[in-house]
């Protein structure tokens, strides 16, 4: 385990530029922020193995607490929401390196994250084929607010504040990163946007969605809807199991939700910080993760433990 100081090259408090509006109240703003493609080699080899298990992966009583697959999710094709996702993050990188805050392929954090998602991305194709074909990436963006998210296609990030403030152990940073690829695998952004499509914007958008109108045009909206979704309880609640599931098989201590709401509730003074904020509150999301626990703890009691350990970035010293 060891801790370090970012690099003086990187910013860690860069006020991140976004294609969007200032103060707008989108999901990048109120929820979520890293990013690099993963090596093919192991990763690779792993996930057509794991293709043949497919649901035989998962225990029964992960599945009992996961919804069938919503029919607004079809009204939206997969291939055009990951094409809208994989353009919105490659702009938002972009802009983050032009503030020097994205950080470098050498940072020990970013190592510390691709070292965890190595981990987890493995065990994900049993909850969505489309998995294995999905160019994964994991950046980390220098800002102070506590944020992180995973946009369908397995676009991941992590603001370099949500690992300073909170301090967040290792298992606490699976059980982030497994609760946010369990959004992308359960499509729930598409969902979203297929709800959006059928029952607010009207048929004439919907047609551009499905590729009937201008391809660019369908494009444009998915990006924007894709910064503006929120997620429904149903959908947080589900992202919890599966992400669970994946830090456990991942050999992560899937009770570290626990810890790691203690220290958000903590940090606000008993508010959670917008990263959650269509979550339970307290008290409520502490008991839903202990009564989750007994489905996941015997995952991690059969999983391989990780063979490195990562500690959190020093924390800053008080002037």
């Amino acid at each position: 385990m060891y801790r370090t100081e970012p690099s003086s090259l990187f910013r860690t408090d860069a006020p991140l530029a976004v294609p969007h509006g200032a103060g707008c109240g989108c999901a990048l703003h109120s929820r979520r922020l890293f990013t690099g493609l993963l090596a093919g080699g192991a990763l690779g080899a792993a996930l057509p193995a794991l293709a043949q298990q497919g649901q035989a992966n998962l225990d029964e009583g992960v599945r009992r607490d996961v919804g069938k697959e919503s029919k607004f999710t079809k009204l939206v094709p997969a291939e055009q929401v990951e094409q809208a996702a994989a353009q919105q993050y490659a702009q938002m990188l972009k802009q983050a390196q032009q503030q020097r805050a994205l950080a470098p392929e050498t940072h020990p954090q970013l190592q510390r994250l691709r070292y965890i998602s190595q981990r987890l991305i493995p065990h994900a194709l049993p909850w969505n084929a489309r998995a294995k074909q999905w160019r994964w990436e994991v950046n980390l963006l220098g800002s102070k607010d506590l944020n992180a998210f995973c946009m369908p296609g397995g676009k991941i990030a992590f603001y370099y504040g949500i690992l300073a403030q909170l301090q967040l152990t290792d298992d606490e940073v699976a059980t982030i990163m497994g609760h946010e690829i369990a959004h992308a695998l359960r499509e729930h952004a598409r969902e979203r946007m297929g709800k959006t499509a059928a029952t607010r914007i009207g048929a004439s958008l919907l047609s551009s969605l499905l590729g009937l109108g201008s391809a660019g045009d369908a494009a444009l909206n998915m990006g924007g809807q894709l910064l503006t979704l929120k997620f429904s309880r149903e959908d947080e609640s589900e992202a919890d199991i599966v992400g669970m599931e994946l830090a456990a098989r991942g050999g992560y201590d899937p009770g570290a939700g626990v810890t790691l709401w203690q220290k958000m509730m903590a940090v606000n003074k008993g508010a959670p910080p917008q990263f959650m904020s269509t979550h339970p509150a307290g008290d409520t999301r502490i008991k839903d993760i202990q009564d989750k626990l007994p489905k996941v703890a015997p995952i991690q009691a059969r999983a391989t433990r990780p063979d490195r350990q990562f500690g959190p970035p020093a924390k800053a010293a008080a002037p």
